[in-house]
């Protein structure tokens, strides 16, 4: 059994780290709440821009110059990935690295020949990749800690034009899907070329579209990519903030717990420790 000194020391290193983490826990919450807003106000706008690609769904297919809509036999296909930089948030990045896994088999198991490779935004799922075997065909950590539309753009102009200049033949958007605090959906989404489903019943009205749809459509899908990048960045660092402080606040109730324990076992210790000392003393004075 171990003496006090030890279980004192034990409860002060407890003690310690319930402190780190009830810290980290409250400002995960406090970025939160910071994201949740931003998230807020993204997505009902990336679901419009949705809804209006569409209803223009028939321009989309009927506008042969559509490079964003074309679709080529895919030998090459590129993945982007976003994770977060720093870890301490439950399974929030493994869940990334398992979509991943997943999805690879999956387009191996249909066509072995084809080159995959993975664009990883967010150190922690370049790292996974690397040690995994994994085609990386670049890193970029710098847009997670602060999600800003300028960057964002820069990444869906990148991968965009990688398509464009038919580098890659199909391009997908793996990430956290941001659903409450507690809970993050890692998702896999089609990126490039365009799918869009037939607009639904709700929209078969009749429009007076200007200048025409195929401009409108034109214009618009350049828009609508860097808003999906954008968006996606945006789930998903409101989602790591969501799964650190979920993580925080078990660690700190576990810690609180732990201490229970070893002040529970401090005082048996010290109890069987004075006993000894009573009975040593009650034994020697029989003796004399």
């Amino acid at each position: 059994m171990a003496n006090l000194k030890e279980i004192r020391s034990r409860i002060a290193s407890v003690t310690s780290t319930r402190q780190i983490t009830s810290a980290m826990k409250m400002v995960a919450a406090a970025k939160l709440r910071k994201a949740q807003t931003f998230v807020s106000q993204i997505v009902p706008y990336k679901n419009k821009m949705q809804e209006i690609l569409s209803l223009l769904n028939e321009a989309l297919q009927e506008d042969s110059d559509n490079v964003f809509a074309t679709k080529r036999e895919v030998k090459t296909m590129l993945v982007v990935a976003v994770s977060s930089n720093k870890g301490l948030c439950g399974g929030f990045n493994g869940n990334i690295f398992k979509q991943c896994v997943a999805l690879k088999e999956k387009v191996l198991e249909k066509n072995p020949s084809i080159d995959l490779q993975f664009y990883a935004v967010g150190r922690k799922i370049s790292e996974q990749l690397q040690k995994g075997g994994f085609k990386v065909y670049k890193s970029f950590n710098e847009a997670i800690d602060k999600v800003e539309y300028s960057t964002s753009a820069a990444i869906a102009q990148e991968v965009t034009d990688l398509f464009l200049e038919k580098k890659f033949d199909s391009i997908k958007l793996v990430h956290n899907e941001f659903v409450n605090p507690a809970v993050q959906n890692a998702t896999e989404n089609d990126f490039l070329p365009l799918n869009f489903k037939a607009s639904a019943s709700k929209f078969k009205s009749d429009y007076i579209f200007e200048p025409d749809k195929q401009t409108i459509v034109r214009q618009l899908i350049p828009q609508w990519l860097k808003t999906v990048v954008f968006s996606a960045l945006a789930e998903s660092f409101a989602g790591e903030q969501g799964a650190r402080m979920t993580a925080m606040n078990k660690a700190t109730d576990n810690a609180t717990e732990l201490i229970k324990d070893l002040n529970l076992q401090y005082n048996k210790v010290r109890q069987a420790s004075i006993t000894n000392e009573i009975i040593e003393i009650v034994s020697g004075a029989n003796a004399h």
